[in-house]
């Protein structure tokens, strides 16, 4: 049966390799030949991309999305979402979650991925239940890790669950590029023996040897893999498609691309590229392997969030030692998965162990509210030492995080309503506020151009 590709270059590709910040100018020169090559989705939204387009590229995200529907007509588009927390770093009211599935589905998106940071089905119903409501496809991620408590039979009682729940197809995420090849070929082999859900694999190239997981997963019979077009591939991001377009050829998994227009968005994006590396955005250590990312299993995102904060500080001589940190915060903290949020906690706790010379002297507001259950339910226990350090004579709470959330579109809707112009703009304001009203502001209030100056020369020049 013929393996389905999933491209990332403009979403996670660039995310793990560029900080995000593809325009979408630049997004579009490419995007109507990637509809051409035959994929069975392109990975565009989600992650971090929108925040970004409204932090740092003074866009509007759904503007992009639809942008890209309509280069795109061909192509199932997909969407990454953080269950509870949507595409945000907190957990919203289930209101929120409801109307932004909603609105992504109106607005261009076919497939939306869902996955909690914690594997904690709890903050992955209402996505589940708003994406089958609104007719999209919700493919449920699992977050894979490895741990004592992170086995195979571990897995496969999250795959039965979540198809219980109504996943239409089921994700092993692999955000830190971890995957042993003979793992996940037991892995593969194993839930395809227990669940009927089709299996897409998404991990990194970090480590340096996805392309051989690749291969032994789809020799265990897996359905989809993600990959990124060649300048985007490799490195923290994905494996390159273009390579299992040739190494599956005359293959039964053939997914039969078309080369050419790879090829062509290939050469458009090399261009784009090049041009990130010259201004230094793109690090040239994120393209290189780096096998001790098994040890540390620290994925793509979170390995340049790091090289940022310890370039800001002019601590790039900590960058192993922070590394090495990692591991062992995350073991404290009760193993979670390495995945937004939890990796910018465990990654932000690990710098400020490593650079005060103290640990734990300082700890994130967000790392006190997952000790106290807000973020959903630990893996493991957490080090009691780390419980009374931190969060001394208070109890964490043991329900589903958002039962305490009340509903908050309405009021916000209320609240704003001389400025927003759309339910959409609304859903921007719930995930980030102050950048969404900041960019919401300058869209709908922009300051008058003062054109004198201009006018003067130009009259000047032509007199003369």
């Amino acid at each position: 049966m013929a393996l389905k590709i999933v491209e990332t270059c403009l979403r996670d590709g660039h995310q793990s390799l560029l900080a995000t910040r593809l325009t979408t100018k630049e997004i579009l020169e490419v995007a109507s030949d990637l509809d051409q090559a035959g994929y069975y989705a392109l990975e565009v939204w989600g992650g971090a991309t929108f925040d970004a387009c409204l932090r740092f590229l003074n866009e509007d995200p759904w503007e992009r999305l639809r942008l890209i529907r309509k280069a795109c007509p061909n192509t199932k588009l997909q969407m990454l979402f953080r269950g509870q927390n949507i595409l945000g770093y907190r957990h919203y009211a289930d209101d929120i979650v409801d109307q932004f599935v909603r609105l992504s589905l109106h607005n261009g998106i076919d497939i939306i991925r869902v996955f909690d940071a914690l594997n904690d089905v709890r903050n992955l119903r209402q996505a589940v239940t708003s994406t089958r409501k609104y007719g999209g496809h919700c493919q449920i991620a699992l977050s894979y890790t490895t741990s004592p408590v992170h086995t195979v039979q571990y897995y496969v009682d999250l795959a039965k669950e979540v198809e219980h729940m109504g996943a239409d197809s089921l994700c092993i995420k692999d955000m830190a590029g971890v995957l042993l090849p003979d793992d996940a070929y037991q892995l593969i082999t194993t839930l395809k023996a227990n669940t009927t859900l089709p299996i897409n694999l998404h991990s990194h190239a970090t480590a340096g040897m996805m392309d051989v997981t690749y291969m032994k997963a789809i020799e265990a019979g897996v359905d989809m893999i993600d990959t990124a077009l060649s300048p985007l591939s490799g490195g923290t991001s994905q494996p390159t498609t273009e390579a299992f377009c040739y190494l599956l050829k005359g293959h039964i998994e053939d997914p039969k691309l078309h080369i050419a227009a790879l090829d062509h968005a290939a050469e458009k994006l090399t261009k784009i590229k090049d041009r990130y590396l010259q201004n230094g955005t793109l690090n040239p250590k994120a393209l290189t392997p780096n096998p001790n990312i098994l040890k540390y299993q620290v994925p793509g995102g979170m390995l340049s969030n790091l090289m940022s904060q310890l370039k800001d500080q002019n601590a790039m001589d900590r960058y192993e030692a922070v590394l090495k940190e990692v591991p062992i915060v995350r073991q404290e903290l009760g193993y979670p998965p390495l995945v937004t949020p939890l990796s910018q906690m465990v990654g932000t706790q690990a710098v400020m162990n490593v650079m005060s010379g103290e640990r734990y002297k300082l700890v994130p507001k967000e790392v006190k509210e997952y000790l106290l259950g807000l973020y959903g339910k630990s893996p493991a226990p957490v080090e009691p030492w780390i419980l009374e350090k931190i969060i001394a004579g208070q109890t964490p709470i043991e329900h589903r995080p958002a039962d305490d959330l009340k509903p908050e579109f309405a009021g916000l809707k209320a609240k704003y309503g001389d400025l927003i112009r759309s339910d959409e703009d609304v859903l921007s304001i719930a995930l980030f506020e102050k950048v969404a009203l900041a960019f919401l502001e300058k869209k709908y209030h922009p300051e008058p151009q003062d054109t004198t100056d201009e006018f003067n020369v130009y009259i000047g020049g032509d007199s003369k």
